[in-house]
């Protein structure tokens, strides 16, 4: 600083920034990172090697790194991290018996780790010590059953030391908790491997329903099996369709057809009406389609339990069985889940249907878009309608007058007129099919009375009835039935009115 005369002090002036626009090259903070790291600046050189030449060095290496571990291990116990380092270093010098000691300590700390029992068990397999590597196994899945990765790693090391007795033993330990679905494939697919279908078989039984002892009364010497299932708790482990498709699967690819058809009826009575599954009967279709010659000269029964009642549909042909179960299937599923159904449906019958049988498909369509549309309105008058001509080309006498029962039973909610006249010609329709097509002229008189009898003449008719009724009579030969009505006519309030103005 400068000093004036006077002996003060005087603060130099600081130099104004005359441009204050941003610079041209601007530096940002990862420019600073990356050239902190391309000159090095942060990083330690590494520690000198060690060169150990005797015995009495080794161990106090051994000695410093010890109590460093122990050092670690006693500032935070529940740390695994520290106990794994500490066991993989002993174990990297040989002494196995100090990790084993290790390890042991750490379960007494967290006996619930996953790390250190996979770890502890790599550890005496690596050392080639395999009873101490099953002791070790037996020891995690009896305090953490629901571990899978433990019964995995302990079935995989029996089976690659060719004990295949023992791997079996461990999988029925690991059946017994009724594990995931993988789980009960494994197990499959280990006694695939070994060629032996029939335990195969033995464990889909079990893996699709499986009988529980826990309900089980005491059974007597001389009581039948049957008896004994029967008073045993049934237990469901993995009843889903698809287990029941992999069963069946299963049987064909090893060329049990007769086995394989018999769980996929099996599959159809255990599930019912009530949790049917589209999915369940497309595989059944497909696989009765791919039998062909080997399957034409037998005779299906097809047998299912729905309250109490067995149905049973026996026939013959491979093609007319696929066609059955479609058509079983489709009675039964709802219209809004079995679209995958009727697509299969389609395309079967394209492949080996004739002309009539397509023109079933389509109408099956039609009939399931029909009965979505009247289910979400019953008042919808005109979808009845076309409904109604759908049946009546191409159905039975009874169902086109179950058809018409359930349009007819929709009646208008309000008493008003305009409400009535869609409606009214259901019972029109269904007089005329009764007349014309069926040739019943006792049905057709009682769809008119009926209708008669609905319609609130005290507060409005229609003519068109009286009249059509009167000619039916006519045409029946049966005049005084037809004076009756009109007579019956002529005492509706107002009936001038009713036959001059609009009907």
């Amino acid at each position: 600083m400068a000093s004036t005369a006077a002996g003060k002090q005087r603060i130099p002036k600081v130099a104004k920034v005359k441009n204050k626009a941003p610079a041209e090259v601007q530096i940002t903070a990862e420019q600073l990172l990356r050239e902190a790291k391309e000159r090095e600046l942060e990083l330690l050189p590494p520690p000198p090697k060690q060169k150990i030449t005797d015995q009495e060095e080794l161990n106090d290496y051994k000695l410093k790194k010890r109590k460093g571990f122990e050092d670690n291990i006693r500032k935070n116990r529940t740390v695994i991290s520290n106990w794994i380092k500490y066991a993989q270093w002993e174990e990297s010098l040989k002494e196995i018996q100090r990790a084993r000691s290790i390890y042991e300590r750490a379960l007494d700390v967290d006996h619930r780790n996953i790390t250190l029992w996979l770890k502890y068990a790599e550890m005496e397999m690596k050392s080639r010590q395999v009873n101490h590597a099953r002791n070790i196994w037996d020891r995690a899945i009896t305090i953490l059953p629901r571990v899978n990765q433990f019964w995995y790693k302990y079935t995989y090391m029996e089976e690659m030391l060719g004990n295949v007795a023992g791997c079996r033993q461990v999988f029925e330990r690991w059946m017994e908790w009724e594990p995931e679905e993988q789980a009960w494939h494994s197990y499959i697919n280990f006694e695939l491997r070994y060629k032996e279908v029939d335990k195969a078989r033995t464990i889909y039984e079990r893996y699709i329903l499986m009988f529980g002892l826990l309900g089980c009364v005491q059974t007597p010497v001389n009581k039948s099996h049957r008896d004994f299932l029967d008073s045993c708790e049934l237990v469901i482990v993995h009843p889903e369709v698809k287990n029941w498709i992999k069963y069946a699967r299963f049987e064909e690819r090893h060329g049990y057809i007769a086995h394989s058809r018999k769980v996929y009826e099996r599959a159809v009575e255990f599930f019912g009406e009530e949790h049917v599954d589209e999915n369940l009967f497309v595989a059944f279709a497909r696989f009765e389609e791919t039998q062909k010659e080997a399957s034409s000269n037998r005779t299906l029964t097809f047998t299912c339990k729905f309250s109490s009642v067995f149905l049973t549909l026996s026939f013959p042909s491979q093609f007319e069985r696929v066609r059955v179960i479609y058509k079983y299937a489709l009675d039964r599923i709802p219209k809004h889940q079995a679209q995958e159904l009727f697509k299969n449906y389609t395309m079967f019958e394209k492949k080996f249907g004739d002309r009539r049988g397509i023109e079933d498909v389509i109408v099956s369509k039609r009939r399931f878009q029909y009965e979505e549309e009247v289910k979400a309105n019953p008042h919808n008058y005109d979808a009845w309608f076309d409904y109604l001509r759908l049946v009546e080309s191409d159905a039975d006498a009874d169902t086109v007058r179950e058809v018409y029962e359930r349009a007819i039973a929709n009646v208008p909610p309000i008493q008003e007129k305009r409400h009535w006249r869609r409606y009214v010609y259901l019972w029109i329709n269904y007089a005329l099919y009764e007349e014309l097509e069926t040739r019943d002229p006792e049905r057709t008189r009682q769809v008119y009375q009926a209708c008669l009898e609905l319609i609130p003449h005290k507060k409005f008719t229609f003519a068109k009835i009286w009249l059509l009724f009167a000619q039916f009579e006519i045409r029946q030969k049966n005049l005084p039935g037809a004076r009756k009505i009109m007579v019956r006519l002529h005492r509706v309030p107002d009936f001038k009115h009713v036959l001059t103005g609009p009907h």
